[in-house]
């Protein structure tokens, strides 16, 4: 086992993963949202730059190769779960969510089954964008979570049916409302566009790879 740069980034990443939720027990928000939402951007920045560092400086090693993909799914698995209990159930990202576990849990069992022949099932790169989208899309729910908190805060501060019209743009105010809820709208939305991005690939990729372990699993006559 080398303890270079890449692996080292690499197991702060894995080690960054928990601390997404534990945020949300330690502080109160929107102070666990700030902590979570760094914590899981930087933890995604890593896993372009392990990688990129790696093939720049030739260090690429066997626990590298190992680790990175476990990382990854850890980061993913721990942080969709914690967008799930955000979601309180919505279809929306319930149905997404699901799939892109599926997937994980089926994949690493494919792995797991084949052995050594799991190098056969190499990581392409629409499984590499696929890593990409899911992460960008869990950003951007952390993100519209954090702003959910902030809109609530501000319009509990006037009257209901006054920030309801701020927010809407029907008055115009001097408070930071229209622009804090028009933001949370927008980021909501495409954090949604993008989780079902992410499924649709993820069950894309999900499918090759068994298409491609398909010769191993026939039975022997």
């Amino acid at each position: 086992m080398r303890w270079n740069i890449p692996n080292i980034l690499t197991v702060m990443r894995l080690l960054a993963a928990p601390g997404v939720p534990m945020a949300y027990v330690l502080f109160p928000s929107p102070m666990a949202d700030w902590v979570a939402l760094i914590l899981f951007v930087g933890a995604s920045f890593t896993d372009f730059l392990d990688g990129y560092l790696a093939r720049k400086w030739n260090q690429i090693s066997n626990f590298g190769r190992m680790l990175d993909p476990i990382a990854d799914k850890v980061m993913v698995v721990i942080a969709l779960l914690v967008v799930v209990s955000f979601s309180q159930m919505d279809a929306f990202i319930l149905i997404p969510v699901v799939i892109i576990l599926f997937r994980e849990i089926f994949v690493s069992g494919l792995r797991e089954f084949l052995g050594a022949d799991a190098s056969r099932l190499q990581v392409t790169k629409l499984a590499k964008w696929k890593t990409t989208v899911q992460m960008v899309a869990i950003a951007a729910i952390l993100l519209t979570h954090m702003l959910g908190i902030y809109v609530t805060t501000n319009s509990f501060a006037m009257d209901q049916a006054y920030a309801w019209q701020v927010m809407t743009g029907e008055v115009q105010d001097n408070s930071n409302l229209y622009t804090l809820y028009q933001s949370y709208v927008y980021v909501g939305n495409a954090g949604i566009i993008l989780i079902w991005l992410a499924a649709l690939l993820t069950f894309i990729t999900g499918f090759d790879y068994f298409r491609k372990a398909l010769p191993f699993l026939k039975e022997e006559t």
